[in-house]
C-alpha cells in the first residue's frame, strides 16, 4: 500500500452535471453561479487540494468568468481552470492565465500561485477541425503560452500561428507557466500530451489499462526529452458499508430513461472522441451489476459523456483503490459524486483524513 502524498481534487458542476437521480434534471441542482460557487466552497472547507472548473460550450456557465469570481473567495485551495483551445488566441490566453493566477494569490509557502490549467483540444463552436490538426494546434498553443508565461521572447513559426512578440507585462506569481493538465487516448492526443503537457489525465479504466497507458506515456514523453506526472479523473460513492454504497449506486440510476441518458451523452461536442468510446467499451465489458472490476462501477456513463465510472465502496475500499492507483504511478485525483456538494462532504469526512495529500508540484 502506498503512503506517498497525492493531490486530491474535487469537481464543480459548471456544465449542467449535478443530479440526485442521473438523467433527471433538477432545477435546484442546475448550474448557476450560486450553486457552483457553493460546491467550490464546500470543497475548500472539506480540505481538498484543488478543484476542477470544467468547460463545455453547449452546457452550463462560462468557466473563465466563474474562475475569476471564485478566485476572490477561496483562500487555500488551487483552481484547475479548463480552457478550450479552439475558442481562444494564445497571447490573450497567456495574459488571462497570468491575471487569474494573480487574483487567486500565492500558495501557502509563498513560492508560487494556485492556478493550474486544464487544456482541452477543442474545436471552435460551429467549426470542425480534423483530429490530427486539432491536436497539433493544441501542441502549438501550449508551447506559445509556456514561452510567454516563462517570461521569454516568443519567436514562433508553426502551422497555425506565426508570432513574434514579448511576454505580457502581467506575469504569474512564480514567473513561470502554471502546470498544464491534459487528457486524451487517441494517438494524436497522446503525442500532444507527451510533447506539451505536465500532468496527463486519465478517465476510469481497468487497472491493467491504467498501467499500460502510464508506461506508454512515459516512453512517449521521454522521446521528447520530457517527463510527465499522472492524474486520474473518477467519480466516488463512499458509504459506511459496501451494501449501502451499491444501493446508492442503484438509486442514482433508478429513474433513468435510456433515451434520456443517450441524449445527455450525445449533447457534448466531445461525445464522439476516442476517450468517450473507451468509456462505452468499459460499460459493455461490465457485469450485470455494472462493475467492471472490484469497486469500479460503470453505471455513471449511462447518463454522462466523458468520465463514466465511479469507485464504489466503504471508506477502506475507496482508500485501497486510490492507493492501488498510486502504486501504478497516479499522483493526482480529480473526484466527484452526485450530488456533488453532499458527496464531497462524505469523502472529506470518511476518506480524506486517511490519505496523505497535498497540492501537486508539477
Amino acid at each position: 500500500m502506498s503512503d506517498r502524498k497525492c493531490e486530491i481534487a474535487w469537481f464543480s458542476a459548471l456544465c449542467d452535471d449535478d443530479y440526485e437521480f442521473l438523467g433527471v434534471p433538477d432545477p435546484y441542482l442546475q448550474s448557476s453561479w450560486e450553486h457552483c460557487r457553493n460546491i467550490v466552497m464546500r470543497a475548500e472547507e472539506g480540505g481538498f487540494d484543488n478543484i476542477l472548473l470544467p468547460s463545455g460550450y453547449q452546457l452550463g456557465l462560462d468557466t473563465t468568468a466563474c474562475a475569476a469570481a471564485v478566485a476572490t473567495q477561496v483562500r487555500r485551495m488551487k483552481l484547475l481552470w479548463a480552457t478550450r483551445i479552439g475558442e481562444d488566441w494564445p497571447p490573450q490566453l497567456a495574459r488571462r492565465i497570468a491575471t487569474l493566477d494573480r487574483i487567486l494569490g500565492p500558495n501557502a509557502s509563498g513560492t508560487g500561485g494556485r492556478l493550474n490549467v486544464n487544456i482541452i483540444s477543442s474545436d471552435m463552436p460551429g467549426e470542425k477541425l480534423e483530429s490530427a490538426r486539432r491536436y497539433a494546434r493544441a501542441t502549438e498553443v501550449m508551447k506559445i503560452v509556456r514561452t510567454l508565461l516563462d517570461g521569454e521572447h516568443l519567436d514562433h513559426e508553426g502551422e497555425f500561428y506565426k508570432l513574434q512578440l514579448d511576454p505580457p507585462r502581467i506575469g504569474t506569481i512564480s514567473g513561470k507557466c502554471p502546470a498544464f493538465y491534459f487528457g486524451g487516448l487517441s494517438e494524436d492526443a497522446r503525442e500532444c500530451a507527451a510533447e506539451g503537457c505536465d500532468v496527463y489525465l486519465m478517465w476510469p479504466d481497468t487497472m491493467d489499462k491504467v498501467r499500460e497507458t502510464i508506461a506508454d506515456m512515459k516512453a512517449r514523453a521521454a522521446r521528447f526529452g520530457r517527463s510527465l506526472k499522472f492524474g486520474y479523473r473518477v467519480h466516488v460513492i463512499v458509504r459506511e458499508t459496501e451494501e449501502e454504497a451499491r444501493h446508492y449506486a442503484d438509486r442514482l440510476l433508478s429513474k433513468l430513461d435510456d433515451e434520456a441518458g443517450k441524449a445527455i451523452r450525445e449533447k457534448s461536442l466531445d461525445a464522439k472522441n476516442y476517450g468517450v468510446q473507451r468509456q462505452a467499451e468499459l460499460r459493455s465489458a461490465a457485469g450485470g451489476d455494472g462493475f467492471v472490476e472490484d469497486n469500479l462501477w460503470t453505471g455513471i456513463g449511462r447518463a454522462r459523456s466523458g468520465c463514466g465510472a465511479a469507485i464504489v465502496g466503504t471508506p477502506d475500499q475507496v482508500l485501497a483503490k486510490l492507493r492501488a492507483y498510486q502504486d501504478e504511478g497516479i499522483e493526482a485525483f480529480i473526484l466527484s459524486g452526485y450530488p456533488h456538494a453532499q458527496e464531497a462532504d462524505l469523502f472529506a469526512r470518511h476518506v480524506l483524513p486517511h490519505i496523505q495529500h497535498g497540492p501537486l508540484e508539477a
